[in-house]
């Protein structure tokens, strides 16, 4: 456990960037999120932590935020009326 501690120790001092994907961002929070669940973590490291868990989670909500907007922004330039379906009596 004392090489995890370090390794986060090593990123947070750095700021690093927020990742590129949504699934290396939500991958990286959720190994935040364990290692604070799984505490043993003085303060300095713990607020670290925190700090870069807020950082990703709001990385991730962008990038659904965008991904929505383009989904949105698609569906009615590429949707085509369906034919009308033949009614059997």
């Amino acid at each position: 456990m004392a090489s995890s501690r370090l390794r986060w120790t090593a990123l947070s001092p750095k700021r690093s960037p927020a990742p590129a994907t949504f699934e290396a961002a939500f991958s990286e929070l959720q190994k935040v999120v364990e290692q604070l669940e799984r505490g043993g973590i003085d303060l300095e490291n713990t607020l670290s932590l925190y700090d870069r868990g807020t950082e990703l989670a709001k990385a991730c909500s962008r990038l659904i935020d965008s991904a929505e907007q383009q989904v949105t922004r698609l569906t009615p330039e590429s949707a085509t009326p369906l034919p009308d379906a033949a009614v059997d009596p």
